[in-house]
């Protein structure tokens, strides 16, 4: 982990490359309980858990110092403690999970049908259209190249003004830069910040 500094000046130059329009959230998967300070004292304002369990520790030692969003595959056993911490959920592929959630959610679609990836098939995107839906999420198909991403970027894009809905959750550390180049809202890094 990086000093405070150095994570805040990572930090302010993404924000800066990125612009306005998209949302920084700090990947905190691999981020250990004592190291969430660092990134508190950083001014990190939004962070992503994986997990429901590490989420909720995480919350009772730093609460309101970060903006809380849910990144994980969402069990609908865990929702009542991302609905009591959370102000979004970027992985919602379950109806038993969305019967249960509270907060807004972006749903997340399985473009490339990977079966070891969570999402919902993009022809079963309508039957998870509510009042809490203010958009979609992807994770492509693994690549060393972010240039074989920008495909599913663009199809989540479009879909996404199929449906009148522009938020969309997509790019992580390796492919952000063209994940805003295609619409990305948010976007999900760890190690380009902290490491």
């Amino acid at each position: 982990m990086l000093s405070p500094a150095e994570v805040r000046s990572r930090y302010e130059a993404l924000r800066a490359e990125v612009g306005p329009r998209v949302t920084v959230v700090a990947a905190t998967k691999y981020v250990t309980l004592e190291e969430m300070a660092v990134l508190a004292e950083a001014g990190i304002e939004v962070v992503g858990e994986n997990r429901a369990q590490d989420l909720e520790a995480k919350h009772a030692a730093y609460g309101d110092a970060f903006r809380w969003h849910f990144i994980g595959r969402l069990q609908s056993n865990k929702v009542k403690v991302v609905n009591r911490v959370c102000e979004l959920v970027h992985s919602l592929d379950s109806h038993s999970a969305a019967e249960r959630l509270e907060v807004p959610a972006l749903v997340q679609v399985n473009l490339a049908g990977e079966g070891s990836k969570g999402g919902v098939a993009p022809d079963e995107l309508e039957g998870y259209l509510s009042d809490g839906i203010r958009g979609l999420s992807t994770m492509p198909p693994a690549a060393t190249d972010p240039e074989d991403s920008r495909e599913w970027f663009r199809r989540l894009r479009e879909l996404g003004e199929s449906h009148a809905l522009a938020e969309l959750s997509m790019g992580t550390t390796q492919d952000y830069r063209v994940a805003v180049e295609e619409g990305a809202t948010y976007v999900r890094v760890g190690s380009v910040l902290f490491r």
